[in-house]
């Protein structure tokens, strides 16, 4: 009975510590967290929010002769794999990360790899001292590193909150291949208060260290995540209404990378059992404009959001700001929206492939009856598109196909273009023909463009003619491209952008109101068709040239350059000057005209 009780009482005593140091963990000084740690004491599943503001570490444990290799790995992706420390082989400590430390024993939990199998789980590498001889141990940093400067900006960190792991996925991102080490990009989600987005980027981007800035904000499947509610790795974290989802690059890539190179033998932590430096986690410095991060909704469907410089959204917004001058005096102010150059060319960098359209017949009295404003800025944008190495097409009238054709030519021959542009042509035969146009075999999860372009091109108004400023009906002289940007609002993931300067062009039906009021006979030539982006310029051809540059701006912006990039692989810094030859210049606008 007796040696019950004190069994009974020990167990309690043992309750009690327990939760005195689970309590604690937060503030604890990392050496007495790795002590305790190395005693295995503590029951907890993951190192999320112990030790505030201390660098936290993934470990990857590789024979030495791949250790060279991986090294090559983490600087071609050091955006998932910031590499802190490499040990020599044998070296069970890191003196650089912490003073008293033996990777044997100071993570909470270890997986063993063999042959890219994982075989088991272990609390202690000790049993394994003799193979461990011939080995090389990797830090890499962890996202857990600037969850207190997180909070610290009042952003809520859902999963501590929770008090569970954060949630891991395998995403459909490749990372750069270095020798046998490849595979996809890991990624942590944490639910953040869209009013906060901005906030938690600032808050991250510094923490070069802990994976930076976010690589994706939005929705998951744009990154090949088909279920936030079953994450590969930790535990599914609930979002709160009005939480987006934010995704960080994740040190657990390295885990991939180690399962795909199939190495006989290899160690890892266990995702979310982090190895705890004695490093502070200081994000305390004086940013430039240039390194200011801002935040822009670019979709609502899928949501998605993107990332810009300071710097660069300013250059962008002086360009939108001179391309408004009103030469001809028509009211075109009052059509302006702030910030739609920018948002549109966003959208378009993170596209794929681009579909252009131009063409206004408004000379229909004349053979050919187009207008030279159009064609110059949508060449103008098909350049720069090509430099940037995107699939581009431009569709127009049956009619003008060889009028277009021989323009794209001379574009050609003249070095404007890099190569022809395909030239395509869209008549109504069916209700789904432009659902069959835009997509491969009508499917709209299957789309063929991104994002639509029209550039000074007749938009049908509301009683379903087109018309010139002169309110004269053109209709017969235009093929329907607007049911392309109708049926565009239907399908998940391509936008759209109108480029104009009176009001009457595809696209331009999203200031309408502001058309019929401000725009001589706007109540008849108003455009009715809107596109999710509208560029208002004095000329549609200043709004090519626009686009042209913006997209410059942001290919060089190295903020958003590694959001595209989901910060894997390599800055392309050498394609700058092919991107510069690529804008327009006095030269090619006179000779387009």
């Amino acid at each position: 009975m007796t040696s019950r009780m004190a069994s009974s009482e020990l167990k309690k005593n043992l309750e009690a510590e327990e939760m005195i140091l689970t309590g604690g963990l937060k503030c604890l000084l990392p050496h007495v967290l790795r002590r305790i740690i190395r005693c295995n004491r503590l029951s907890i599943s993951n190192t999320s929010g112990m030790a505030e503001g201390y660098k936290q570490a993934n470990v990857v444990i590789l024979h030495e002769s791949l250790a060279d290799d991986f090294e090559k790995f983490c600087h071609a992706n050091n955006g998932p794999l910031p590499l802190l420390y490499r040990s020599k082989p044998g070296d069970w400590k890191c003196p650089t990360l912490s003073s008293d430390s033996d990777i044997r024993t100071d993570c909470l939990q270890y997986k063993i790899y063999e042959h890219g199998a994982c075989t088991g789980s272990l609390k202690s590498l000790k049993e394994y001292s003799e193979q461990l001889k011939d080995m090389v141990t990797f830090y890499l940093g962890c996202s857990f590193s600037f969850e207190k400067a997180v909070q610290n900006a009042g952003i809520p960190i859902r999963n501590v909150e929770q008090k569970c792991n954060v949630s891991m996925y395998k995403t459909a991102v490749p990372c750069y291949s270095v020798s046998t080490f490849r595979c996809n990009l890991v990624v942590t989600m944490r639910p953040i208060p869209e009013s906060k987005l901005e906030a938690a980027v600032l808050a991250t981007s510094e923490s070069k260290e802990a994976h930076g800035a976010p690589i994706h904000m939005g929705d998951p499947g744009l990154l090949g995540i088909q279920d936030l509610s079953k994450p590969d790795y930790g535990d599914p974290v609930h979002l709160h209404p009005g939480d987006i989802p934010v995704f960080w690059a994740c040190g657990v890539t390295g885990v991939e990378a180690v399962i795909n190179c199939r190495a006989p033998l290899a160690f890892t932590h266990s995702p979310g059992c982090m190895f705890i430096t004695d490093l502070k986690n200081d994000n305390v410095t004086v940013r430039s404009s240039r390194e200011v991060p801002q935040v822009r909704c670019i979709s609502q469907d899928p949501l998605h959001y993107s990332i810009v410089s300071a710097e660069a959204a300013q250059k962008i917004k002086t360009l939108e700001t001179l391309i408004g001058i009103d030469p001809g005096d028509r009211g075109i102010i009052h059509l302006h929206r702030q910030d739609e150059l920018l948002k549109a060319c966003l959208s378009i960098s993170h596209a794929r492939s681009v579909l252009i359209t131009t063409g206004f017949p408004t000379h229909f009295a004349y053979e050919p009856p187009e207008e030279n404003d159009g064609p110059p800025g949508a060449l103008a944008i098909a350049a720069i598109l090509q430099a940037l190495e995107k699939e581009v097409a431009i569709v127009t009238d049956q009619r003008a196909m060889n009028l277009n054709k021989k323009i794209i030519e001379e574009a050609v021959q003249l070095g404007i273009l890099k190569r022809p542009v395909p030239l395509l042509s869209y008549q109504r035969e069916s209700a789904d023909s432009a659902l069959m146009f835009l997509c491969e075999n009508g499917n709209p999860g299957r789309p063929r463009f991104d994002h639509l372009i029209a550039i000074e091109r007749a938009g049908m108004a509301a009683d379903g003619n087109y018309y010139n400023a002169r309110k004269v009906n053109i209709k017969h002289l235009v093929d329907p491209i607007d049911e392309l940007f109708l049926a565009a609002q239907t399908i998940p993931g391509v936008t759209t952008t109108g480029v104009g300067d009176g009001g009457n062009e595809l696209g331009m039906g999203k200031v309408k109101d502001a058309v019929k009021k401000h725009i001589k006979d706007g109540d008849v030539i108003a455009c009715d068709v809107e596109a999710d982006f509208t560029i208002v310029a004095g000329v549609s051809n200043w709004g090519g040239y626009a686009i042209a540059c913006a997209l410059y701006i942001l290919s060089t912006c190295e903020i958003h350059d590694r959001y595209l990039r989901k910060a894997v692989g390599f800055p392309p810094l050498e394609k700058k000057v092919i991107w510069l030859s690529a804008l327009p210049s006095v030269t090619k606008i006179i000779i387009t005209k």
